[in-house]
Parts: C-alpha cells; sequence; structure tokens
C-alpha cells in the first residue's frame, strides 16, 4: 500500500492463507463465485455483477438471514491481476461521484463511504504455495470507520476470507 494507515480512519488485517493469488484473484472476480463467499454466513451474496477494470462496476446484493437486500454499487480504482484489487462505494462505475446517503438501489443507502484494498502476494504456507492476504479499509471519515469496526470488519471479513479458502479447497 502506498499512503501511510490512519487508525483513526482505516481498518486492515492480514492473514497467511494456503490458497495461491491466482485462486484468491478468481474468488474476488468471478461472480459466480462471489456469491458464494463475500459475505459472513448467515448473510448470503445473491447477486454479484462485476467489470474488473479501473472505472468498472463492483455491485453486490446481500441478504440478511431475516431477507432483507442490501445492494452496494462501486467502483474499481485499481486491478492488478493476482496481487491487488481497489475499488470504492464513493464512485459509481466510470468514475461517476456517488451522491451521498442517496439510495443505491429501491430504498437501502450507503451507510459510510470507503474505498476497499485487497492486496495478494505469493507467500509459502505450511510448505505450499499460499497467499499473504492484507484486506484495507479507508473511511472518509471516524464516524463510517468506528461503525464499520463496530459492524464487526475483522470478524466479518476474516470469516468471509475463511469462506473464500474453503471454497477454493473444495475446488473451483
Amino acid at each position: 500500500m502506498t499512503s501511510k494507515l490512519n487508525p483513526k480512519l482505516d481498518l486492515t488485517f492480514e492473514r497467511l492463507i494456503d490458497v495461491p493469488p491466482h485462486l484468491v484473484w478468481r474468488a474476488w472476480t468471478e461472480p459466480d463465485l462471489i456469491k458464494q463467499w463475500f459475505c459472513p454466513l448467515p448473510w448470503k451474496t445473491i447477486h454479484a455483477d462485476v467489470d474488473v477494470r479501473p472505472g468498472g462496476k463492483m455491485y453486490t446484493v446481500m441478504q440478511s438471514p431475516e431477507g432483507q437486500e442490501f445492494p452496494g454499487t462501486g467502483c474499481y480504482l485499481e486491478t492488478v491481476k493476482n496481487e491487488r484489487i481497489v475499488w470504492t462505494n464513493a464512485l459509481l462505475p466510470g468514475y461517476r461521484p456517488a451522491p451521498p446517503n442517496v439510495p443505491c438501489h429501491d430504498d437501502a443507502q450507503t451507510e459510510f463511504m470507503f474505498t476497499a484494498i485487497v492486496e495478494m502476494a505469493p507467500h509459502l504456507v505450511n510448505g505450499v504455495e499460499g497467499t499473504r492476504y492484507r484486506a484495507t479499509v479507508l473511511h472518509a471519515d471516524e464516524q463510517g470507520c468506528q461503525k464499520h469496526d463496530t459492524m464487526g470488519f475483522e470478524a466479518g471479513w476474516s470469516a468471509a476470507l475463511d469462506q473464500l479458502v474453503a471454497m477454493v479447497k473444495k475446488g473451483i
């Protein structure tokens, strides 16, 4: 990552996983795979539509256990195959600014603006080809960062990563 983290605005976690970067990349860039792991159970990702290139669309719909849907639209800022994915919900596809607190779809609203950075680097894990995986989320303000942390950023992103690893190990 090129910029220094601000502990008042940014959340991050890093893990070593025994899945190679090219399969982590596939899990992040193929809609049918995204739907299998992207949010921690018992939540589900029921729709994913991605155009993985700078300016492209990152769109998902998460569903709560009660059936409530939470759509999210963002824009990819940077994509380096098998290494790095950066997207934000502060922009719509094509780098169009996203109006703050305007419904993304139906009645759902963006709760806080962020930029997500997912980094994948080759790393041996227990003697097998693995990945040093780092997820960092940069927030627009302290309130958004605190809200994301309170929602369970580390636990949620970690559980989703566990689901990604389990999916890959079953075969994709």
